[in-house]
């Protein structure tokens, strides 16, 4: 039985139907995952000799012909004996150990094996099962970071910046302190938001500028919105009006509202931007094209927007995009974006491939560094659910400048002020520290030579709000925040 291996082009993730969203991109590159490597081979569903095409050994098969042809890596791979493994995501684990544990940071773990739907319905819309909220650990205290207008949740009155005291869940009588979670070294999420992907209904007991209340959420099937709240054009007392967006992931539902953003913001005279990226993990190249011609694509029409490079071995496959003018572009004069360690991937990509064009800022703290990409490859998509995400390009913008494996601040290259996302206060907020400083700069209160290096950076922002990567379903000490996901996005639940 011949497999066929889809490739299609991402950052943090790609959905094999490409073609809609942002205009531009290719549609997915068919490729063979044969032991030739030539794209013509036999598919490794039919490897070593098993009769079942979508079993265990198959996996193993399929993950190491194409780690071995795809991976950019491909030569730092550890040689273990694919025949040990009757677990493909242990003998993926295995391979990646020298890679994933050079303290590079160009790959913690963001190689990975789910399932087509999965991935497809993580990227088209963002949909999960679950509460639809976000979290932060300020000071040892629990708040909520975000909460998807439309979710359970939201619907609820769970808000950013309400702090939890106590929490009840399902089947359980009394409420239990944070507090108490903390001393008796519970586990998140099971310990606030039960057990994942199951029909619960939890009591969240908060507290917002001095006063408490008790909410009550029943988790259900969730979409992310990919912009939190409305685009806004926010008066000021002199100059034009300054625009700002928090947008949190680049995903197809996200095509539409960035367009209509653009033309509110162009029909305001904004010059002005602030783009809040600070939980954006990444997404669709194609969504991410958009929106650099959206910004830039009447000003830089026709030049390099950014560059996709293969390993050595599929150089040919190499591909690049241009600027190009859309029916809402406009064209801003200065934009602040507002990042933290949960900025990665296409995030950082738009920051780097405007940064020749426009005149910007980095507000907040370091990027995730994620300056590669993922194809996604099917093992057999006529037979088999399994889909393996695989770091196999680097992301550079049009000048050839890529590399930044330790965050974009670390390259010297961008005007940086520190700030911190000062959960405690919702997005937009005139008083939350990363939005202030944002609009101070913007409004010429801050100038570049007040730019702080990491070096100087204070002990508040040398605490990263992220601890690396961990797989899908993986728990973590209640002290702590939330590790990323594999595909580099900043976790919901």
């Amino acid at each position: 039985m011949s497999s066929k291996f889809i490739a299609a082009l991402a950052l943090s993730i790609c959905v094999v139907a490409c073609g809609g969203g942002g205009g531009g991109s290719p549609s997915p590159v068919p490729v063979a995952g044969g032991d030739t490597g030539s794209g013509s081979g036999s598919g490794s569903g039919s490897g070593g000799g098993s009769t079942d095409a979508c079993g265990a050994e198959a996996q193993v098969q399929f993950v190491k012909e194409v780690s071995e042809s795809y991976y950019y890596w491909y030569d730092e791979l550890a040689q273990v004996n694919a025949a040990d493994y009757s677990d493909p995501s242990d003998y993926l684990s295995a391979i990646m150990q020298p890679i994933w544990t050079d303290g590079t940071g160009r790959d913690p773990g963001f190689s990975y094996l789910t399932t087509i739907e999965e991935d497809t319905q993580r990227f088209t819309s963002g949909a999960f099962y679950g509460y639809g909220v976000r979290y932060l650990i300020i000071n040892n205290n629990f708040y909520f970071a975000d909460s998807y207008e439309g979710g359970p949740a939201h619907t609820a009155g769970i808000r950013r910046g309400q702090r939890l005291l106590a929490v009840k869940r399902d089947g359980e009588s009394a409420f239990e302190t944070w507090d108490a979670l903390v001393a008796r070294n519970a586990e998140l999420p099971t310990a606030v938001f039960g057990a994942r992907g199951e029909l619960q209904t939890t009591v969240f007991r908060v507290e917002y500028e001095g006063e408490e209340s008790e909410i009550a959420v029943t988790t259900a099937e969730t979409t992310t919105p990919p912009l939190a709240g409305e685009a806004l054009v926010i008066e000021r007392d002199s100059g034009t009006p300054v625009g700002y967006l928090n947008f949190r992931a680049f995903i197809d539902a996200a095509d539409g509202p960035l367009r209509a953003a653009a033309t509110k913001f162009s029909e305001a005279g904004v010059t002005d931007l602030i783009i809040d990226l600070r939980y954006n993990g990444g997404g669709l190249v194609r969504v991410a094209e958009t929106f650099l011609n959206l910004l830039a694509g009447d000003n830089a029409n026709g030049e390099l927007s950014y560059i996709i490079n293969l390993n050595d071995k599929h150089q040919d496959e190499n591909s690049t995009a241009n600027f190009r003018s859309l029916p809402e572009t406009f064209s801003p004069l200065r934009i602040a974006f507002i990042t933290t360690g949960g900025s990665a991937s296409a995030s950082e990509l738009l920051i780097n491939g405007l940064d020749p064009h426009i005149e910007l800022a980095i507000i907040g703290s370091e990027t995730s560094g994620k300056a590669v990409g993922q194809y996604a490859f099917d093992l057999d998509p006529d037979a088999c659910e399994t889909r393996l995400r695989l770091i196999a390009f680097e992301i550079q913008n049009g000048e050839g400048q890529g590399g930044y494996f330790t965050g974009l601040v670390s390259t010297g290259r961008f005007t940086f002020f520190e700030a911190a996302d000062d959960a405690t206060r919702p997005f937009g907020d005139a008083q939350e520290d990363s939005f202030e400083t944002a609009f101070n700069w913007l409004s010429g209160t801050l100038s570049a030579s007040q730019s702080k290096s990491l070096a100087v950076m204070t002990d508040k922002m040398r605490d990263k709000p992220f601890i690396g990567v961990a797989p899908f379903g993986a728990s973590w000490p209640i002290d702590q925040n939330a590790p990323l996901n594999p595909d580099g996005s900043v976790r919901s639940f």
